[in-house]
């Protein structure tokens, strides 16, 4: 085994991948951000703990912002936003709650590999991200299992995004750190 070489292998992939991002849709995820009163943050999985890390730096950025499915959470009003990361845009319980919120007036934002999925096509802002869907395993130009390389896009797209925030809001990473958690 050679992890250096796996690693290697892993970053040169995502560093194709990443050619494939759309700065327009990025800047308008990024516009609706900014407009948004309230940021609500979903997804399942590996995908849900890369939007959960997301939804943390925009706290850090003196967004309000909560997690679905947290009991702390409020009740959504029209103005707020949604932003859910799926990779297939599919999923059975963010597809119901992407109805809800769109019946409700409020905006969705997806990070998915499928921008013409079912959350896609409710979605104000849609970051096509390249990835391979589950249970598609027999595409070879994939390098790492099942859903890895849109996950850590993901990770790295998000983090793409605090930068531009940072950018637009006047941050530095001082300002963010005074608001960073101190009960630990």
């Amino acid at each position: 085994m050679s992890l250096q070489k796996n690693v290697k292998n892993i970053l040169a992939e995502l560093d194709g991948n990443a050619s494939f991002i759309s700065e327009e849709q990025a800047n308008n995820f990024v516009s609706e951000i900014l407009a948004a009163k309230h940021i609500f943050l979903a997804g399942a999985g590996r995908s849900g703990l890369a939007v959960r890390a997301f939804g943390n730096r925009l706290l850090h950025l003196g967004f309000k912002v909560s997690i679905v499915g947290e009991i702390s959470s409020p009740h959504s009003q029209q103005g707020d936003l949604v932003i859910i990361c799926s990779g297939s845009g599919e999923t059975g319980s963010l597809v119901s709650l992407a109805q809800k919120a769109s019946k409700s007036g409020v905006k969705i934002a997806l990070v998915s590999m499928r921008d013409e999925s079912t959350i896609g096509k409710l979605a104000s802002a849609n970051l096509t991200l390249k990835g391979q869907v589950k249970g598609e395993n027999e595409e070879k130009e994939f390098t790492q299992p099942m859903g890895a390389a849109f996950e850590q896009l993901a990770f790295l797209a998000f983090d793409g995004m605090v930068l531009e925030l940072m950018d637009r809001k006047h941050e530095t990473s001082d300002s963010m750190f005074a608001r960073h958690a101190d009960f630990e």
